[in-house]
C-alpha cells in the first residue's frame, strides 16, 4: 500500500492525493491550483502520476481546488469512475463547465491579434467528456465496494453543500488498514449546512490546516462586525463590494442579510446584486437537498419560503448586467465571484470601486499567498487590478467567522476521535500546518510531504 500526494502540499490548493492498494489505483480530489500567474501555471504540468492508470476519483466536495483538473485528467487519459456524493454532482458540474468556459475564453483570439493566444488547458468538451465518469452517487454512511479488499465511506464533513470526508478501508496481502481523507471540515458555527458529526477510527489520516494556526471568531460577532461594516458603508454613500466563493459562502451570505433586513439591523431599501451565474444556479440547488441543512433552513424550504431569497435582491446572469452594475454609485451589496479575486467579475467590481473612499471591501474567506484577496488585504497600495494600478481607498474589512473551514480547536477535536497512528498534513501553508503540528502531541507520526512526495502505510 503506497500513497502519494500531488497537491496541496505545505499549500492551500491543488488538492490531489493518489492510494496504491492491491494493483488499482483511487484518486482522492484532483483540484486546480490557484494563485499567481506562477502558481497557476503549474496546472498545465505533469500530474506526478498516469491518468490513465487511476481507476477511481472519489471527490471530497465541489469547490475548484479540489475538483478543477478532473477534465484535464480526463483529457490525458483517464477512463475510470468518479464518485461523490450528488450534492456534490451536482455543484462539481457547475464548477467545471464555468472553469471551462473561462478558459476558453481567455484564449480566443481577439480583434488586432495576428497569432491565435495558446491552448486552454481545457475546453467545455473534455469536461463534458469527464462528467460521463460521474456513474453513482454516494451516501452519507453507505459503503461503497470498489474492487476486492477495498471499500469508501462518505462522511458529512460539514464544509460546503455535498462535502464529505471519505475512509478507505483497504486490504492486501491479508492487512487491513483504515485510511481517512478530511477532505475540507467545515466551520461548527455554519448557519446553513449540519455541523460535521465525530469522523470514524482510523489508522492513517490526511487532514486539512488551511486554518491550523488559529480560532474563529465567534459568528455572532461576525455578522455584528458585517452588519456595521455595510450600515457605515452605506450611510457614507458608496458601495460594498464581497468577493464571494459562489458555494455556500454566498447562500450564508444572503441568508444572514435577510436575517439582518427582517431584525431591522440592516436599512430593507438597499440593493443586493448576486454577480455571479454560479452563485445563483448553486443557491437553486439547496433547495434540493434539505437533508444536509440546518433544521431552520430546511423547515422554511419546506414551507414554502425561501431563506436565501433577500428584499431588494437582483440575481445578475448575464454580463451585460454585471457591466451595468459600474454605474451603480452607493447603496448597493455586491456579491461577486472569485472569493480570492483570482479571476471573474468581482475584479470588475473591485477596479470601479476599491479607489472610492465611501466604498468598503468585505472580505470573508481565506486568502491564499499571491492572490489579489491576499495583497489588498496585507495592505499592498496600489494593487493592480485588469492591468491597471488602481490605489486602495476603500475601507478594508476581514471577517474571519463565516470561513467554512474548521479552525484550529476544530481540527484538534476531530482529528482526536480518530485514534490515529500517524497523520499526514496537507492543504495549509506550511506555518499554519507546524503551528497544528505542534498542537496534535507525540500520540500520532506527523508528517507533512511535499509534492510528490510518496510514503508505504
Amino acid at each position: 500500500m503506497r500513497l502519494s500526494f500531488h497537491g496541496a502540499d505545505r499549500d492551500v490548493t491543488g488538492s490531489c492525493h493518489l492510494v496504491e492498494c492491491a494493483g488499482r489505483r483511487f484518486l482522492i480530489d484532483c483540484g486546480l491550483y490557484q494563485g499567481s500567474r506562477e502558481i497557476a501555471e503549474e496546472n498545465a504540468g505533469d500530474f506526478g502520476f498516469d491518468p490513465a492508470s487511476v481507476d477511481f476519483v472519489l471527490l471530497t466536495h465541489a469547490h475548484l481546488d479540489h475538483c478543477g483538473r478532473l477534465p484535464l485528467l480526463t483529457k490525458r487519459g483517464f477512463r475510470g469512475e468518479i464518485i461523490a456524493t450528488m450534492a456534490t454532482n451536482e455543484l462539481a458540474r457547475l464548477v467545471m463547465l464555468d472553469v471551462a468556459r473561462l478558459q476558453e475564453e481567455e484564449h480566443r483570439p481577439r480583434h488586432g491579434r495576428d497569432n491565435k493566444p495558446g491552448e486552454p488547458l481545457f475546453t467545455v468538451a473534455d469536461t463534458l467528456k469527464s462528467l460521463e465518469s460521474f456513474k453513482r452517487s454516494a451516501r452519507y454512511g453507505e459503503p461503497i465496494d470498489l474492487a476486492q479488499g477495498t471499500r469508501a465511506t462518505f462522511v458529512d464533513a460539514g464544509h460546503i453543500l455535498g462535502s464529505a470526508s471519505i475512509l478507505l478501508e483497504l486490504t492486501e496481502a491479508g492487512r487491513t488498514l483504515r485510511l481517512l481523507f478530511s477532505g475540507d471540515l467545515g466551520n461548527a458555527g455554519d448557519l446553513l449546512l449540519l455541523t460535521p458529526g465525530p469522523p470514524p477510527h482510523a489508522d492513517v489520516v490526511v487532514i486539512e490546516t488551511t486554518y491550523g494556526d488559529r480560532s474563529h471568531k465567534p459568528m455572532d460577532a461576525s455578522i455584528h462586525e458585517l452588519y456595521g461594516a455595510i450600515s457605515d458603508t452605506l450611510s457614507r454613500g458608496g458601495n460594498v463590494i464581497i468577493p464571494t466563493f459562489a458555494l455556500e459562502r454566498a447562500q450564508e451570505l444572503l441568508f444572514v442579510i435577510k436575517q439582518g433586513i427582517e431584525k431591522n439591523r440592516l436599512i430593507p431599501s438597499m440593493q443586493v446584486f448576486l454577480d455571479s451565474p454560479m452563485a445563483i444556479s448553486a443557491t437553486e440547488i439547496f433547495a434540493r437537498h434539505l437533508e444536509s441543512l440546518q433544521p431552520e433552513a430546511a423547515r422554511l424550504f419546506r414551507e414554502g419560503g425561501d431563506p436565501l431569497v433577500v428584499s431588494g435582491l437582483h440575481f445578475t446572469r448575464e454580463r451585460t448586467e454585471s457591466v451595468a452594475l459600474n454605474d451603480v454609485r452607493g447603496g448597493a451589496i455586491i456579491m461577486a465571484g472569485a472569493g480570492m479575486a483570482t479571476g471573474g467579475r468581482v475584479r470588475h467590481h473591485l477596479k470601479h470601486n476599491i479607489w472610492r473612499g465611501e466604498c468598503s471591501v468585505i472580505f470573508v474567506g481565506f486568502a491564499a499567498k499571491g492572490t489579489l484577496a491576499r495583497q489588498i488585504i496585507d495592505g499592498q497600495n496600489p494593487v493592480h487590478i485588469l492591468g491597471e494600478d488602481i490605489p486602495v481607498r476603500a475601507r478594508i474589512h476581514t471577517i474571519n467567522g463565516f470561513s467554512a473551514h474548521a479552525d484550529q480547536a476544530e481540527l484538534l477535536k476531530w482529528h482526536g476521535c480518530t485514534g490515529a497512528a500517524r497523520t499526514f498534513l496537507t492543504h495549509g501553508e506550511e506555518d499554519a500546518m507546524r503551528s497544528f503540528a505542534s498542537r496534535l502531541g507525540t500520540k500520532t507520526n506527523i508528517q507533512m510531504p511535499a509534492l510528490n512526495q510518496s510514503f508505504d502505510i
